[in-house]
């Protein structure tokens, strides 16, 4: 389009530190999903319930940041590529499409279930089943980051 080399410069930068910081959130989101839930799930119910309420702010303090950083640059990233022509700008919408949907399933889910832990208002007797049906959104939520990254990374390979 004919942009200034800074602009350039700009938005190259933009799309690496997208696919930078999506690579941080989809690391946290495999070690969430392969270390803290199958711990959770070997515990007896009361127990999780016990540790979850314990660690409810510190999961919270450190995934909400992170979610809320990572979604904006993607969505920069998108507005930007798409803004300057990019030859790739449909792989950054594509990201920020799917990181729309992974912040949109905390909404959806996550912030319920999550809150009928910590407080807990869940039946100790269904605890097994929603930590199951929690794992099932989180697997979906975590191969719709990988499938963002891969998008990300793909838009950083391809020339203006």
């Amino acid at each position: 389009m004919g942009e200034s080399p800074h602009m350039e410069v700009f938005s190259n930068a933009l799309r690496l530190l997208s696919s930078a910081a999506l690579g941080l959130f989809v690391g946290a989101m495999l070690t969430e999903g392969g270390v803290l839930v199958p711990y959770w799930q070997s515990l007896a119910a009361a127990e999780f319930l016990a540790w979850y309420k314990a660690n409810d702010a510190r999961l919270l303090a450190f995934f909400a940041p992170l979610t809320t950083i990572v979604a904006l640059l993607v969505w920069a990233t998108a507005i930007v590529s798409v803004w300057e022509g990019h030859a790739a700008r449909w792989l950054a919408v594509v990201a920020a499409l799917l990181m729309f949907a992974v912040v949109s399933m905390f909404f959806v889910y996550f912030e319920q279930a999550n809150a009928s832990f910590a407080a807990p208002t869940i039946r100790v007797d269904d605890v097994a089943t929603e930590l199951a049906r929690w794992a099932t959104w989180h697997w979906v939520r975590s191969a719709l980051s990988c499938a963002a990254l891969a998008a990300a990374l793909l838009c950083c390979w391809r020339p203006s």
